[in-house]
């Protein structure tokens, strides 16, 4: 059950400090765009020193996003971190499925899986759908153009049999004109064995293979730091974030969460509006 207030331990420990900051990027560290569907690409002074303050008080800051690499590099420069002849940033992207060091942007582990059947099982019931995979390190192949801002990096037009031709990290599934509750019903529907999947705020499916979350990608990060997940702080915003706010030894939601989020937070700071991020840190560094 979570709560609105967080304390300054852990329930049953004296003197906990978190060892790695886990944080989520769209709707925690940036504030969304009314109507858009999009976040602001400009860190509060207040996120950003949060963040900062952390990181020169030693703790590991892992950036852990449903972001292709490539759209998470650019906040790690926001918040001027790692410092020059420090150790290289981890970051977990597509929601796990991917884990790079940076800088440069080197990835470190991969999950692919083949999403042929489960992308052909949507398009039948809605063939109308945009279709994007990754292509790492430069941008997106799509089968037709998604709404603008929602995908960086160069954009290609491609057949979708092209596109998951090959095992893939992930498979993006957006319509426009429905929504999150249509794909959760649809995601219900599906089944979608061996595979799972997540639904954002908008009519947007991420497809991942199975056991695959920001969870499991903090988990190898963890293994290689010698942490454990007790030693880990996450903050999150979105059903994306459930997994690695359940798994860490202290999960906050924030207050723009859906309900389903926050309550399985340990606690639930203020709304990305009123920087609820930097006020979690600020509780331990």
């Amino acid at each position: 059950m979570s709560t609105t207030d967080s304390t300054t331990a852990r329930p049953g420990e004296g003197a906990w400090q978190p060892r790695l900051v886990a944080l989520d990027i769209d709707g925690t560290l940036l504030r969304w765009v009314d109507g858009t569907g999009t976040t602001s690409e400009a860190l509060s002074d207040k996120v950003r020193d949060a963040v900062r303050r952390a990181y020169d008080m030693g703790a590991q800051v892992v950036l852990s996003s449903g972001r292709s690499i490539h759209a998470m590099t650019g906040i790690a420069d926001l918040i001027g971190i790692p410092d020059a002849g420090a150790d290289r940033l981890w970051i977990v992207a597509a929601n796990g499925a991917v884990v790079s060091r940076y800088p440069p942007a080197e990835v470190v582990h991969e999950e692919t899986f083949d999403a042929r059947a489960a992308v052909q099982a949507i398009l039948e019931r809605r063939p109308n759908v945009l279709v994007a995979v990754e292509n790492r390190g430069v941008g997106y192949r799509m089968n037709r153009p998604f709404p603008e801002g929602e995908l960086g990096g160069d954009r290609t037009i491609t057949p979708v049999e092209e596109m998951v031709a090959e095992p893939v990290s992930r498979v993006i599934i957006r319509d426009p004109d429905a929504t999150p509750e249509d794909f959760l019903a649809l995601g219900r529907e599906l089944g979608l064995h061996g595979i799972d999947y997540v639904v954002g705020y908008t009519a947007w499916l991420d497809l991942t293979p199975v056991g695959v979350s920001k969870a499991s990608g903090l988990s190898y990060v963890c293994d290689q730091l010698d942490l454990e997940p007790g030693d880990v702080l996450a903050i999150g915003d979105g059903r994306n974030d459930v997994e690695m706010l359940e798994w860490a030894g202290r999960g906050v939601a924030m207050g723009n969460a859906p309900d389903e989020v926050q309550a399985i937070a340990d606690a639930v700071t203020a709304h990305v509006a009123d920087d609820g991020a930097a006020l979690e840190l600020s509780r331990w560094f």
